[in-house]
């Protein structure tokens, strides 16, 4: 195998979410591999934590980071063009922020509906969108990582608005790779199983979920954010070239199990 394969040298992620869980395990993986790496989150503090937690292992990298919520999707633009005018160009975009509501669907109120389609969908489309201008007019290749659910391929009570969000991801991230493949980016997704992260305490600490879980993932355990990057690394390099359109599941075997 080419030992460049998984090379990401010279190359600079975008990723948004990136100050902790899975976005954080992401955003360190593509340093570690050779990337420079920006990254967005809501909060400025955790932003600062996660630069000095990656420039702690890539010294030789650069990291920059970006407050920003996205669910102000009038601003996503000028998010965008600020890190492509502090980078000087963004290669790889991972979009891994994400939130939730969890209720009843007869009880679920307008406004979390459209918070969690805004933040889980719309924004997504709008920087993949921002990110595809910005290749066509340096004319080069990128690629597109989109963060799914388990929730892209099967429904949970209490989780309309997300499962609604993810079902619709997968289709944006189908629909993007088709429309793209003509300037050279790939668009492919990650569907990440139960992992435990900050996010997730609640649901893991929980004996009856956690039980639940358990019985149901065919490896016996709960994931954590590392297991993705292994994904996350392929789908962001030359090896992962020819690939484009699909999502891939990181789920210790749950899909595969009935």
């Amino acid at each position: 195998m080419e030992a460049g394969l998984f090379d990401l040298s010279g190359k600079t992620a975008l990723v948004t979410g990136g100050s902790r869980g899975i976005g954080f395990a992401m955003a360190k993986a593509l340093a570690e591999h050779g990337a420079d790496i920006a990254i967005v989150a809501r909060d400025e503090a955790r932003l600062k934590t996660a630069k000095e937690r990656i420039q702690k292992t890539t010294s030789d990298r650069s990291v920059w980071t970006f407050p920003f919520d996205l669910e102000d999707i009038d601003g996503i633009q000028s998010l965008f063009e600020n890190v492509v005018r502090e980078t000087k160009g963004v290669d790889i975009l991972v979009n891994c922020a994400g939130t939730t509501a969890r209720a009843p669907a007869e009880q679920a109120d307008l406004d979390s509906w459209q918070r969690v389609i805004q933040v889980n969908l719309t924004a997504v489309f709008l920087i993949s969108q921002a990110f595809c201008r910005h290749r066509k007019q340096v004319a080069r290749p990128g690629k597109i990582i989109n963060i799914g659910s388990l929730l892209c391929h099967a429904a949970r009570a209490t989780n309309a608005p997300y499962a609604s969000s993810k079902g619709g991801l997968l289709m944006l991230t189908k629909s993007l790779a088709v429309e793209w493949a003509k300037y050279h980016i790939n668009v492919n997704a990650i569907g990440p199983g139960y992992i435990q992260t900050e996010l997730t305490k609640p649901l893991w600490t929980d004996q009856d979920f956690d039980k639940w879980v358990l019985s149901k993932t065919p490896l016996g355990r709960w994931g954590k954010p590392e297991d993705i990057v292994g994904t996350a690394v392929f789908l962001a390099s030359p090896a992962s070239d020819f690939v484009t359109g699909q999502i891939v599941y990181v789920d210790g075997g749950w899909l595969a199990m009935l």
